[in-house]
Order: structure tokens, then sequence, then C-alpha cells
């Protein structure tokens, strides 16, 4: 992966961030945690389809899924796009540093971009890093000039996606 770094101010301070609780609360066993891998490959699948690859009967995978979704572990269904489609454009994992209080206001700013695909609050060196989607290089710059201007961003770091080699998302 390609790294740069841009400096937009001199950092004062270090802001700490607590991870998020982990999902899967719901996960009873490995017969859910199975479940999940097989729809994460294949949303489409059919209830018999997974049943037969679990080894368990349809109304078991029937009873899984309902209970999975009413408690929020399966929040939708979904369509990945393969990697023909993501090589039409540049994806990047962008670290971005603030200062101290001034990440409700970097966030507000971010969701405003639609080339924003995934923000997550970390702890470590960043506070948050986004997952960001241009259609060229020159693009990407331009995004990453407009994020590193905006008030209270300290630095961005870029590592520009090459390719994909576990997608689960």
């Amino acid at each position: 992966m390609a790294t740069t770094t841009r400096t937009t101010r001199p950092k004062k301070s270090t802001t700490i961030k607590a991870a998020a609780p982990a999902h899967g609360a719901g996960l009873r066993d490995q017969l859910d945690r199975d479940l999940l891998a097989l729809l994460q490959a294949h949303a489409r699948a059919s209830t018999a389809d997974l049943a037969r690859q679990l080894g368990t009967a349809r109304t078991t995978v029937l009873a899984r899924l309902s209970r999975l979704e009413r408690e929020g572990v399966i929040a939708g269904y979904t369509v990945r796009l393969g990697q023909d489609v993501r090589d039409q454009g540049l994806q990047a994992f962008v670290g971005v540093t603030v200062q101290p209080k001034a990440g409700r206001d970097v966030v507000r700013k971010l969701e405003r971009m639609p080339e924003v695909r995934q923000l997550c609050a970390v702890s470590g060196e960043f506070d948050y890093v986004v997952l960001l989607r241009a259609e060229s290089a020159l693009r990407m710059n331009t995004l990453l000039d407009e994020m590193g201007n905006f008030d209270g961003v300290v630095k961005t770091t870029t590592s520009v996606a090459l390719e994909w080699k576990i997608d689960r998302t």
C-alpha cells in the first residue's frame, strides 16, 4: 500500500477514543456465526440452501434469521460489488487526527461527502479512519485536500487500497 501523510496544523494533544462495544451480543452459538458467514458471502442464498450447507432444518434457519433480524444482528441484506466495479475507481483508507473537541464538527462535514463510504472512530494513532472512494487519483487528491482543510483536522494519513484480499462487508 502506498502511504502519504499530510500535516495541516501542529498537533497540540492526543485524543484517545474508547472502542465501541462489539456487535454480536445476539450471537448464541457456532450455528449463528456459521449462518452469518454464509450470508455475508451469499446474501441471496435460499433458506433451503443455507440449511443444507449448515446441516440443519430449514425451519431452524428461518427461526435463526428471524431472531437475528429482530435483535439487530442482521440489519439488512445488500449487494456487494465485484472487483471489476471496484477497480473503476480508487479507494483509500484515511487516518484522520483531529483537535480535541473538534470531532463532532469534522464528522458532520465528512457526512456531507458522498465519497466517504465508511467512517469509524478508532483508538490508536488516529481519531477516525475513513474509507474514501473516488473515480480518479485527481479527485482523490482534491478530496484529501478538502478533508485536510476542515477546521479541527490536524493530520490525515492515506493508504490507497491496491487489492481486496478478503471482503466480508
